[in-house]
C-alpha cells in the first residue's frame, strides 16, 4: 500500500481545517487527500518521473459525456494531441475486477486512446487495442 511518508516526500501536502490536501500538479489545485487519490498522484509521478511524459500531456479528473451522462475519467496520457492511455484508479482496498476494467472501457468509447488501464497502487493491468483488427492484448511489463 501507499504509505502516507512516500506521498509527502513526493508532492506537497497540507493539513486544512482538519482536512487533510495534497496540490496536484497536474491540476494546478489543492484536493482532499483520499486513498484514491493517492493511487492517483502517485501514478501521475510514475508517468512524469519514470516514463518520462511531459505534465503537459497529462490530464487528470476531467468531464466526458457518455451516452448521455457527465462522467470524469482519472488520467489521460495525450500523444500527438490525441487520448493514448486512459487510466482508471482505485483505492488500493478496491479489488481490480472486470467491472473496473469495463468502466474504463465506457470511457474509452468517447476518448478513442490505444491503451487503457486499472490501477489500485497495488497492482495494475493495461491493455493495449488495435481499433483496425479490434484485437485487444495485455501489456504485460
Amino acid at each position: 500500500m501507499l504509505s502516507n511518508n512516500l506521498i509527502k516526500n513526493m508532492i506537497k501536502i497540507r493539513n486544512q481545517k482538519d482536512v487533510l490536501q495534497l496540490f496536484d500538479p497536474i491540476r494546478k489545485k489543492w484536493v482532499t487527500l483520499t486513498e484514491e487519490e493517492k493511487v492517483r498522484q502517485f501514478f501521475v509521478l510514475k508517468l512524469i518521473n519514470e516514463l518520462k511524459i511531459p505534465a503537459s500531456h497529462i490530464s487528470v479528473e476531467k468531464k466526458i459525456t457518455l451516452n448521455g451522462l457527465t462522467k470524469r475519467y482519472d488520467i489521460v496520457v495525450y500523444k500527438d494531441a490525441k487520448p493514448w492511455m486512459v487510466v482508471e484508479c482505485k483505492a488500493p482496498n478496491v479489488p481490480l475486477t472486470q467491472q473496473v476494467m469495463e468502466q474504463a472501457g465506457r470511457y474509452n468509447q468517447t476518448l478513442n486512446a490505444e491503451i487503457i488501464g486499472i490501477t489500485n497502487g497495488l497492482e495494475q493491468k493495461f491493455f493495449k487495442i488495435n481499433y483496425e483488427t479490434k484485437e485487444i492484448t495485455e501489456i504485460i511489463d
